[in-house]
């Protein structure tokens, strides 16, 4: 947690393996003393409770596919304001079957260079095992959930050319790479009775 910083603007980049990481992400920045908000895919905004609880949360909402600039400017603006926007990069819950992050979206590189504000990675691991796709009755209490935050990413240098697809994959894979890190470090010391 010594690599989230206690205020001003923060762009989080985060791996997605499991329901139940919205809340793991969530619950580390409210330790650290962000009230974090989160990209959410426009489909969660359908039921009445749900969407209440986005709203009251002041996540934003994103319509994949679309094509819509929205949620980036949305997101840049909170970001101006000091606050602490959380992405998952990939757009969904990873398919690869070891659990490691997808090539994400370039969504996060837009955001970086726009907001002008460094990356910070912070990977999950473990909570694939405690609630996946099948729903409630995928539960599996009793095991740990472990999250690592890397040291953020600057990527100022690319600045100039926000616009530049390859700069934006670039940067997009320069995120990965650093979630994949943090992911294969929790993964290496994660205890062996729980990581079947």
């Amino acid at each position: 947690m010594e690599n989230i910083p206690a205020e001003g603007p923060l762009l989080v980049a985060c791996n997605h393996i499991s329901y139940l990481d919205p809340l793991a992400h969530g619950l580390m920045l409210v330790k650290a003393g962000r009230l974090p908000r989160f990209l959410a895919k426009k489909e969660l905004y359908g039921d009445w409770l749900v969407r209440r609880a986005l709203e009251g949360a002041r996540h934003i909402p994103v319509e994949r596919g679309s094509g819509s600039m929205a949620p980036v400017v949305t997101a840049v603006k909170a970001l101006k304001e000091g606050e602490a926007v959380i992405v998952y990069p990939e757009g969904t819950v990873t398919r690869n079957l070891d659990w490691t992050p997808m090539q994400g979206k370039t969504g996060i590189a837009r955001l970086a260079l726009a907001a002008e504000v460094p990356v910070l990675p912070l990977a999950v691991w473990g909570s694939q095992a405690v609630w996946q796709r099948a729903g409630p009755r995928s539960f599996s209490f009793g095991r740990p959930i472990w999250l690592k935050a890397g040291p953020a990413l600057d990527f100022s240098e690319f600045e100039d050319r926000h616009d530049d697809p390859a700069v934006l994959r670039k940067v997009a894979d320069g995120v990965k790479e650093a979630i994949t890190g943090l992911v294969q470090d929790l993964r290496s010391r994660y205890p062996k009775r729980w990581a079947a």
